[in-house]
């Protein structure tokens, strides 16, 4: 009889400290379980509608190509893998022009810049505004497509953000002054991916090899 008095003193024990402990977990859980719940929801309510390709292909669509890449091999003497404008959306003739690249894992200098994160060099990305720069003055007075031109100096360069494979940049150039007699360019140039600045500076200048 002693026995069993034993045991239920130690059962009632037992339980009188695990009934707090449980009612707290309780407490603690359930709350968080209904938080993670509404969390769920709101994601769900908040998130948009899913696009089909069409749709995504059509944002593109009022962006007319000016000179396709077969237009402007005739005007750049640049070829792969160091022709860096894919096409020109976006042209006035002596001033100004918008072109683009489509950045991709097999282009060359990614196997070493670098092995594990691929990004596109900053070096490369001032040539290729260089290069749509000269896309409008090798068609200026006092030029010919398919002139070689050489870089003379390049001031306030500033890089924004990395660029990578998979990513679209867009450029522009302004023409700001050109010597038709000496076959000399100054400009400015800014390249963007989705909408940010990736890269800008303030003047560059080129010169026409003689």
């Amino acid at each position: 009889m002693m026995k069993l008095v034993i045991l239920a003193t130690l059962a009632s024990t037992a339980t009188a400290f695990l009934s707090p402990f449980s009612t707290v977990q309780q407490q603690f859980r359930a709350p968080a379980t209904r938080i993670f719940a509404d969390e769920a929801e709101g994601d769900s309510e908040n998130a948009p509608a899913p696009r089909s390709a069409q749709e995504i292909s059509a944002l593109t669509s009022s962006v007319k190509t000016v000179f396709s890449l077969e237009d402007i091999a005739k005007v750049l003497p640049h070829r792969y893998p160091f022709l860096l404008v894919d096409k020109v959306v976006e042209y006035e003739m002596g001033k100004r022009a918008v072109g683009i690249k489509s950045v991709t894992l097999n282009e060359p200098h990614f196997t070493g810049h670098f092995p594990d994160r691929p990004i596109m060099p900053g070096v490369l990305q001032v040539e290729a505004l260089a290069q749509l720069a000269g896309i409008v003055c090798l068609q200026m007075e006092g030029a010919e497509p398919g002139a070689v031109f050489f870089f003379a100096g390049v001031d306030g360069v500033k890089w924004k953000k990395p660029v990578v494979p998979g990513d679209t940049l867009v450029m522009e150039v302004e023409i700001k002054k050109w010597n038709k007699r000496f076959g000399i360019a100054t400009a400015t140039g800014r390249s963007y991916v989705d909408g940010e600045i990736a890269v800008e500076l303030d003047e560059m200048k080129f010169a026409l090899a003689k």
